[in-house]
């Protein structure tokens, strides 16, 4: 690899292939900042969310309160007529606002989330736990807003345009919420490990390239996608996960032939192996790299079968 500036330093020699990928102690510690940030502010959501079923929707103000007291021909019980209990104005347009509190509460919540899940990701083969964590956002969404929807709907206090209106904003912003807090394609320790293990056996090191505005990371310095002016850094995929690098880049092919290194005879049965797995394929075989004689970075053994 050509030289570079190198502004953040591997923990550890590069020139040794990691056992295993694991985030960095900045990740890892960073995560856990984000995730306490986001249950707090998820916490405050369902807080509001209390305040609007248990003070709110029993606000109710009285009118017609000279109505007389009348007979029920078929109860025999009292009623008086001409009372009419009805949902303050006040009382529906704070509802509005605590809807959007909730919604923005929530939302903030589920980003800090999955940045904190990029960074310290789970393993999808702890299908539980890798379901709850990187779905926890919808979930939240859930809980904070499906409650409060149905009871404004059984609210018999509230007038049918009031319902219609607070209903829809409820609806429309626990989608939004839940939507948000949905995550499509989630990271998973075993995509960082093979975006690792392709660029152990391609270059002989868990050593990347990138730049702070790009997304993913390179395998060298030399790639015209990171000439762009910015300062380049080099380190471990794990500090590239940690700058906010989500994966290899695909190209890595041209990019080997760019840097004058070896490209292996399969590079796109890897590449297709590469995209498989970075979609979030959990059943493909990251093939081994096929060299030309002599042109191999390091050499991998098998592991024995058990």
């Amino acid at each position: 690899m050509a030289e570079q500036n190198q502004n953040v330093e591997p923990s550890g020699s590069v020139d040794e292939p990691a056992a295993g990928w694991k985030p960095t102690t900045e990740a890892k510690s960073k995560a856990t900042t984000f995730r306490w940030i986001a249950a707090v502010l998820w916490a405050l959501a369902i807080a509001a969310e209390a305040v609007a079923i248990f003070w709110l929707l029993r606000q109710r103000v009285y009118v017609g309160e000279d109505g007389e007291l009348v007979r029920d021909p078929d109860t025999g019980l009292l009623e008086d007529r001409g009372v009419v209990a009805e949902f303050p104005q006040w009382a529906f347009v704070t509802l509005l606002i605590l809807l959007v509190v909730i919604a923005a509460l929530a939302i903030t919540g589920s980003v800090l989330w999955k940045k904190a899940n990029r960074l310290d990701p789970a393993r999808r083969s702890e299908t539980v736990r890798f379901f709850v964590q990187n779905q926890l956002g919808a979930i939240i969404a859930i809980v904070a807003f499906l409650p409060l929807i149905i009871l404004i709907f059984l609210n018999k206090d509230m007038s049918k345009g009031q319902k219609t209106t607070a209903g829809i904003v409820g609806i429309v912003l626990a989608l939004l919420a839940a939507v948000i807090g949905v995550d499509f394609n989630p990271p998973s320790v075993e995509k960082y490990t093979a975006d690792q293990s392709a660029v152990i056996q391609l270059l002989g090191a868990d050593e990347v390239v990138w730049v702070d505005g790009g997304a993913v990371y390179h395998v060298c310095d030399e790639v015209s996608d990171i000439q762009t002016g910015s300062e380049k850094r080099t380190g471990t995929t794990a500090q590239a996960v940690e700058a906010g690098k989500s994966r290899l880049t695909l190209k890595f092919a041209s990019e080997l032939r760019t840097c004058g290194l070896a490209v292996p005879e399969n590079a796109e049965e890897i590449e297709e192996a590469l995209r498989s797995i970075q979609g979030g394929a959990t059943d493909t075989l990251l093939p081994a790299p096929v060299w030309a004689d002599g042109a191999a970075p390091i050499e991998v053994e098998d592991a024995p079968a058990e």
